[in-house]
């Protein structure tokens, strides 16, 4: 159990990178041209913002951790930086989509990791090591409507679901050999969330974009804020730079149940292709 109860922990540790800003192309979702002349008339501006716009863009979260996680009966508090997490990244993908027609905004977040480490502490002589398996995925649709979409400030209100997927398979060796079958457990839960998100024009080329949702559900509390700078460098392409912070406290009843009640803050960068 105690072998298990550290796999745990680096696997709820790691998963400090599973989580999605609200997001990071928040405010370089599909938009108008920035370099195009402004329009002289209500018509013309009515003609730019219609119709569909789509974008699409990967980033990456810098994340750190802290805070307490659990399993099986067991508890204890957790500090990690970035480093130590990315230290047991085998492959991942981070990204956002958004969809919007006229004003009713749709965006997507996934994220999805597998982690190991093959450096688990035995609990018995009989055993070498330890190779723990951590598998992550994050799901965060939403769909909201731009309550304000003038030339220098747009408003959105979002509403969706916040879905969180974490497993970890434990495999015992003894001189390069595996003893008896993997040990895996897994913990999957949802919660509603509602927030907003402001984008401001700083310049025709560069913008600012805050926001942040809170809710619930499965976790008794799930919440973020942030922020982030963004630099139009080509009609379609925009270059963004931020910061999250992310909170969530999952604690089901239980003695055999993942708890993990943590805070994530951690810079961001990404970049948004503007599709349409």
């Amino acid at each position: 159990m105690g072998s298990y109860h550290k796999a745990a922990r680096v696997g709820l540790v790691t998963f400090a990178l599973a989580a999605l800003l609200f997001s990071p192309c928040a405010g370089a979702q599909a938009q108008p041209d920035m370099n195009t002349p402004a329009p002289q008339t209500k018509e013309v501006e009515a003609s730019t913002n219609d119709g569909w716009h789509f974008a699409f863009t990967p980033y990456i979260w810098f994340a750190g951790m802290h805070g307490s996680v659990g399993a099986l009966g067991h508890e204890s508090s957790v500090h990690a930086s970035f480093g130590d997490i990315a230290s047991y990244l085998n492959i991942g993908a981070m990204g956002s989509f958004e969809a919007r027609y006229n004003r009713v905004v749709m965006p997507v977040d996934f994220i999805w990791m597998k982690l190991s480490d093959e450096k688990g502490i035995p609990i018995t002589d009989k055993v070498d090591s330890v190779k723990t398996t951590v598998r992550e995925t994050l799901l965060t649709p939403k769909i909201g409507y731009r309550i304000a979409d003038g030339k220098k400030v747009k408003v959105d209100a979002l509403f969706g679901v916040r879905y969180w997927h974490l497993s970890n398979e434990l495999r015992a060796f003894t001189q390069g050999a595996q003893i008896g079958n993997s040990v895996s457990r897994s913990a999957n839960w949802a919660d509603a969330v509602a927030g907003a998100r402001i984008e401001l024009a700083l310049s025709p080329k560069a913008f600012a974009v805050i926001g942040g949702d809170a809710g619930g559900g499965s976790a008794r509390s799930d919440w973020q804020v942030g922020g982030a700078l963004g630099y139009r460098i080509k009609p379609k392409w925009v270059l963004l730079a931020g910061y999250r912070y992310l909170s969530i406290n999952y604690r089901p009843s239980g003695a055999d149940q993942f708890i993990y009640n943590v805070n994530m803050p951690g810079l961001a960068l990404g970049v948004t292709y503007n599709i349409k």
